[in-house]
């Protein structure tokens, strides 16, 4: 996976929020986005996924260069597993169907074919007992599992996840990370922002840090995590890690 982002910025109103970022990121597998509470992570990743349009710079992800055409950015979109904090799943459908229903109305794979690549995964995941169940009837866990299942049904080029597990108890996110760490030992190319600093560190080959709207730090997960001189970034791990 690859990254080139030159002097993007991005407002929202008066607030400032990304600002003059650049990076270049070659041949990353995992990439993970660390830094405060405001300080720019989840609207970096909604730029780097087409959510949201940046006010002025440069951005391309592998061979997509990222503007203001609706139209590109529609079909970049469905290049992309997403998987949000809230899992997004359709109330009025059972988790079967919450996989099945974006392959066939969005990406035109046959019902047959959805119904079995669907299948594949729910069986590969332990969630086959809950196929005709509805969200509401679903853990925490199971419904952010079926959200992963649902974004690697498409076979995205790579998977966006924002904070997929901030809603959940500690039983139900050591299972959603075990599972993402079954994607990315098959070499599933993975954007993360995370909390979970111990899983960040043994996840990622690569770690941006941000804050205030900028790269403070950035390189391997040693150096991030463990070779720093920064003061900002030594001061957060300080806390986050303290306990």
């Amino acid at each position: 996976m690859r990254i080139d982002i030159k002097n993007l910025n991005k407002t929202f109103g008066d607030h400032h929020v990304i600002r003059d970022l650049t990076v270049q990121i070659e041949n990353s597998h995992a990439l993970v986005i660390l830094g405060p509470s405001g300080g720019g992570k989840t609207t970096l990743l909604r730029l780097i996924a087409g959510l949201e349009y940046y006010d002025s710079g440069y951005l391309q992800i592998n061979d997509h260069v990222l503007n203001r055409n609706g139209e590109h950015l529609r079909e970049y979109r469905k290049k992309l597993g997403m998987v949000f904090q809230a899992y997004n799943l359709f109330p009025h459908l059972t988790a079967l169907e919450n996989i099945t229903l974006p392959l066939e109305k969005i990406h035109g794979v046959p019902a047959d074919q959805a119904r079995e690549r669907a299948m594949v995964l729910l069986q590969r995941f332990q969630l086959e007992p809950h196929i005709e169940k509805k969200p509401a009837q679903l853990s925490g866990g199971q419904q952010q599992r079926i959200a992963l299942s649902r974004a690697i049904a498409i076979e995205p080029e790579f998977l966006i996840l924002d904070e997929p597990t901030s809603a959940l108890d500690p039983q139900f996110t050591a299972e959603v990370l075990e599972m993402i760490e079954d994607l990315r030992r098959e070499d599933t190319h993975l954007i993360l922002v995370t909390h979970e600093m111990g899983f960040a560190r043994h996840v990622s080959d690569y770690v941006l840090f941000i804050d205030d709207g900028r790269i403070v730090e950035s390189g391997t997960p040693q150096h991030v995590f463990n070779e720093t001189s920064n003061a900002k970034v030594q001061h957060f791990f300080d806390r986050v890690l303290k306990y």
